[in-house]
């Protein structure tokens, strides 16, 4: 792996890794279509600021748009919109662990799209990554009974997700840049969040607390703007199923994290997960 693709794919387990226990802090009294409208309208223009400081242009033809409604569409409002809603039922790593399965996704979506057989090798690292980090929750599973309704609402959000990542390849072979593309998305999800806020009648309020704050924050500046733009940047360079996998290591630090904020217990099963993670994380990297 490249030095640059290696430095993308740190920012975005650091970012990613970062953003399920400040995505917790959101819920509460804020309605989470709201907390999320606030969020991508202060990242729009962050995004697009780095866009102008990298020398893309912002303006496209209305064709183009469509893209960039659609990335809105999947990955800047459904996506988000589906994961805080599944917050309510689970504790925050295991939304981790789901999501981690858009490793896998990523793979078959992009092998049917392509209508060719993904790399046996590729294969092998989603289902072993996958196979980890499912025995590191299968106990909440069993045990949660909010488990299972939060479990649907999170594959449904890794599919919006997924089919975000291939409009966004296709947009970066095209020559769309992607910081200004990721300025575009997050601006028409803000309108799609907005505007389903407004038609259901939520208030358009912020929680008075450092710690909503501080979690918006957060979820703004690192989560959104600075490992979206890494991220997209990786799918770009090394493919949409490749760039996936780095949603199977984060987890693995979400899991610290809730070791220390959320009092997770390690157990024997748990620890065997972890180890199946990183060598699906070995295989993948080899592979390529």
């Amino acid at each position: 792996m490249a030095p640059f693709d290696m430095l993308l794919y740190a920012g975005v387990v650091f970012g990613w890794s970062t953003s399920w226990l400040p995505l917790k802090w959101q819920l509460g009294v804020v309605a989470p279509e709201i907390s999320l409208f606030w969020r991508f309208l202060m990242a729009a223009p962050m995004m697009a600021l780095l866009a102008i400081m990298s020398g893309q242009s912002l303006r496209f033809d209305w064709r183009v748009h469509w893209r960039f409604a659609a990335l809105g569409l999947f990955i800047f409002s459904g996506n988000f919109t589906l994961f805080y809603h599944a917050a309510n039922g689970v504790a925050s790593g295991l939304l981790a662990v789901v999501f981690s399965t858009a490793s896998l996704v990523n793979v078959l979506m992009g092998a049917a799209l392509g209508r060719q057989l993904p790399p046996m090798r590729h294969l092998l690292a989603a289902f072993v990554g996958i196979s980890g980090v499912t025995l590191l929750y299968w106990p909440e599973l069993q045990l949660s009974e909010t488990a299972m309704p939060s479990l649907m609402l999170c594959l449904a959000g890794t599919l919006f997700f997924c089919s975000g990542n291939m409009v966004s390849a296709a947009s970066q072979l095209r020559g769309i840049p992607v910081f200004a593309s990721t300025a575009w998305g997050m601006a028409y999800g803000a309108c799609y969040l907005g505007l389903v806020s407004y038609v259901m009648g939520y208030e358009f309020m912020i929680e008075p607390t450092s710690l909503y704050i501080g979690s918006l924050m957060w979820l703004t500046i690192i989560s959104s703007v600075l490992t979206f733009s890494c991220y997209l940047m990786l799918i770009g360079k090394i493919g949409a199923s490749r760039a996936g996998y780095a949603t199977v290591v984060f987890p693995v630090f979400a899991l610290l994290i809730s070791t220390g904020f959320e009092n997770y217990h390690w157990t024997l099963p748990g620890i065997a997960g972890l180890g199946l993670v990183v060598a699906g994380n070995i295989i993948m990297i080899r592979a390529r």
